[in-house]
């Protein structure tokens, strides 16, 4: 029996696990449960049928309850909200089933340097993959990683066509129902260069050694490249069950978490190479990642107050990357380039962010 935290249960990831949770009840048992708080009705009655020690509301709430003795924390959380969480989670010594990319990318060596080996178990199905991938050989054998991208509901489109794109077209993603920034950044391939930022920091390998590729279809859901040329690859439909199954039992699997592949269906699955003039967001993510430092905190904030300006009409599809770019080359970090990682704070992360919301606010302003 494993004692179980999960926060941000009501969003996908968190009612995900919890079904997860019925489905096995000898299995895991629920001793804490946190929310935002956007959906009030949905968490009293999860915290009426699992009857969990500790639950809340709010961000407070979340870091009481990653510190709670549990075997695993999941942190399902939107947003930079989920560091404090995810750190007190870390410091705690419970596995961390991460959900909550947000925060491993701005936090980064903040995060890094609390973490024990292991101690961090990814969730998104991309690094659950190469984490599952990983197995068949040891970290010294490893070439590459390839990060699998469906490319949207905007794939092979060129720049000039992306322009009058409207908010609607943007959150009608080919594969999964998703919220509003998440759906927005798979359409602009701002999620993709998260993940790459999230891989160099879960899998510690530089960025020239991670790889994009888009495959439509999302059946394979990323890939490890072995020095020897074999390439092992995890496969599964293109939902989350796997991953946050593997997330709340890591090592072990889940029986029947998922309905595994019809083979006797023909399928077609294609791969194509990223267009990095109609996508700029995962280039400008690596050269975000390189920057380290507080520039990844500003990539993600300056991104969801453009995601915004964007959905409220007062920003092109287009302008989005383009005004995260310029804020980005308007930013020097607090612990800039050059600078030891172990000097980088919570604070410097926050007010980072902060800044970057505020200019991105300022720069759309002067440029309507």
């Amino acid at each position: 029996m494993r004692d179980v935290v999960i926060l941000g249960s009501t969003g996908s990831i968190g009612t995900q696990a919890l079904e997860l949770v019925r489905r096995n009840p000898g299995r895991f048992r629920v001793v804490g449960l946190t929310a935002g708080g956007s959906n009030q009705r949905l968490f009293e009655q999860q915290v009426a049928e699992f009857r969990p020690a500790f639950s809340g509301l709010g961000e407070a709430a979340s870091v009481e309850a990653a510190g709670q003795p549990a075997d695993v924390v999941l942190n399902g959380i939107t947003g930079a909200v989920g560091l404090r969480p995810t750190l007190a989670a870390l410091e705690a010594g419970n596995t961390l089933a991460l959900a909550n990319k947000e925060s491993l990318i701005i936090g980064g060596p903040i995060v890094t340097r609390v973490a024990k080996p292991g101690q961090i178990v990814p969730v998104d199905s991309e690094h659950s993959a190469i984490a599952q991938s990983l197995r068949a050989g040891g970290s010294a054998e490893v070439r590459r990683l390839v990060v699998t991208a469906s490319g949207g509901p905007f794939r092979g489109r060129t720049r000039a066509e992306l322009d009058g794109v409207t908010p609607a077209e943007a959150l009608a993603h080919p594969n999964f129902a998703m919220g509003r920034v998440i759906t927005t950044n798979s359409a602009t391939l701002v999620n993709k260069g998260l993940e790459v930022i999230e891989a160099h920091l879960l899998f510690d390998l530089p960025f020239d050694r991670i790889d994009v590729v888009v495959h439509p279809q999302q059946y394979i859901h990323s890939m490890v490249e072995f020095h020897d040329g074999a390439v092992v690859a995890q496969l599964g439909l293109p939902t989350m069950m796997v991953p946050i199954a593997m997330g709340l039992a890591w090592p072990d699997r889940i029986p029947d978490a998922e309905t595994p592949i019809d083979w006797s269906k023909a399928s077609d699955w294609r791969f194509e190479p990223l267009d990095d003039e109609a996508f700029p967001a995962v280039r400008l993510a690596r050269l975000v990642g390189e920057r380290g430092a507080t520039y990844p905190a500003v990539y993600n904030a300056a991104n969801e107050v453009c995601v915004d300006a964007f959905h409220d009409g007062r920003l092109p599809f287009t302008g989005i990357v383009d005004t995260v770019a310029a804020v980005v080359d308007r930013h020097v970090g607090a612990r800039d380039v050059g600078s030891a990682a172990h000097d980088l704070t919570v604070e410097d992360v926050l007010a980072a962010d902060a800044w970057a919301r505020e200019e991105t606010t300022r720069l759309l302003e002067t440029t309507a």
